[in-house]
Parts: structure tokens; sequence; C-alpha cells
């Protein structure tokens, strides 16, 4: 009896990792990347820029959640960049899918610049900012909002709490129930893909989940 348990456990294990592989789109930098599925958790290791797609469309109204957390267990691992996308598009493909973009961009950062989207990097730039931008296809948008105090810095091995809500003209970004950033956008973006968005760095994200309106 014991026996077949354990097989049943391993199974589960599998079947959950494995749809964790079709759930998330990589978009990685570097060859050297490596990731990790286990349950509903994701492991990342990458030693260069790196984007983890959410495989689906999400429209407005949206609530985005799940926990993310910088690993720093020895001296090769990095304290910095707990980054994200959210309601991204690629406004020069017909479908607007920043998923058939991966391989042109190809976790450059700065190839992002060529999407509408809302980002947050949070403890970007070797941890000394936190920032809000709202991309428009163009390079170097301004910075709408920006932290630089310890607070609001990143924190080793810690399982930070995330929520992004979108409403029609309004998204906001909370992290362990603090809001950091309200925006008010007469040209709201409300509809788009989900990316976690790191580099040089070691993460883990996890009970990621998103509560939205299906896309047409």
């Amino acid at each position: 009896m014991r026996q077949t348990i354990l097989i049943l456990l391993l199974l589960t294990a599998s079947t959950l990792a494995a749809q964790g592989e079709k759930l998330w789109k990589v978009e990685a930098e570097s060859e050297d990347a490596r990731l990790d599925f286990r349950h509903d958790t994701v492991e990342i290791r990458t030693p260069a820029g790196l984007t983890l797609w959410w495989h689906q469309e999400l429209k407005a109204p949206c609530v985005i959640e799940y926990e993310a957390m910088v690993v720093v267990r020895d001296s090769t691992d990095r304290l910095s960049d707990l980054n994200c996308f959210w309601m991204a598009t690629d406004p020069d493909r017909y479908d607007r899918s920043v998923l058939a973009g991966m391989e042109k961009r190809g976790g450059v950062f700065k190839n992002a610049a060529s999407m509408q989207l809302y980002y947050v990097g949070y403890g970007g730039n070797h941890n000394t900012t936190t920032r809000f931008r709202r991309y428009n296809g163009q390079p170097n948008p301004p910075i709408l909002r920006e932290y630089t105090d310890s607070a609001h810095l990143l924190r080793p091995n810690h399982w930070y709490r995330i929520r992004i809500e979108t409403q029609y003209q309004r998204t906001r970004f909370y992290i362990d129930d603090e809001l950091l950033f309200d925006f008010t956008d007469p040209e709201s973006l409300v509809r788009g893909w989900f990316g976690f968005r790191t580099t040089w760095s070691h993460c883990m994200i996890r009970r990621f989940r998103a509560d939205c309106n299906p896309a047409d």
C-alpha cells in the first residue's frame, strides 16, 4: 500500500510539472537559463535576461495574483530584479500576440520597448530602484513613479505576495498588501499577456492565478 501511494504521489507531481511547462512560455537571452517546474512553483536560474510568459491572453477587468522570491543562498546569487509585465501586446503583429515575437526579442530587455505594456521593476538596477512605467512601442518611456528607500527594495529569500488589478482606465500594483502604484490611464491597456521578468538572478514564483474576463 505504501509503495502504491508513493507511486501515485510521484505521478501527481510529474503531471503538475508537465502542466506547468505547458502554461508558461520561456523567452530567454541565455541558453544557460534553467527552469524547474514543481507542483505550482517555478524555480528560475538565469545568467541573463528572461521573461516567463503566461500562455493565455488576459482581458480587463482582471486580477493577477502570485507569490515571488529572489533566492540568495551563496555569493553566486544576485539580489535584484523581481519584475513583471502585464497587459502586454505586440503592436507590430496583426493578432498583437507577444508569444509569437519571443524569438525576435530573445529575452533582451531593450527589445521589450517595441511592445505596449505596464511594467514594474521591483528592486532593479542591482536592487537600488523600484519603478513603474507604461510602454507604448517607443524606447525609454518616462518613469511614472519610483522608490529608492530600503523599505521598497528587495529582501533576500522573502516570499512577496503580489496583486495586480486592471480595470478599464486604472491599474494598481500591490506587494505584501501595500499599494505601490495606482495609475489612471485615459488610454488604458485592457487586454494582453502577463510576463514574469528577471535578469541575472535566482528566483521562484508560485500560486499564480488570474481572475479575468476571457479574451475573445
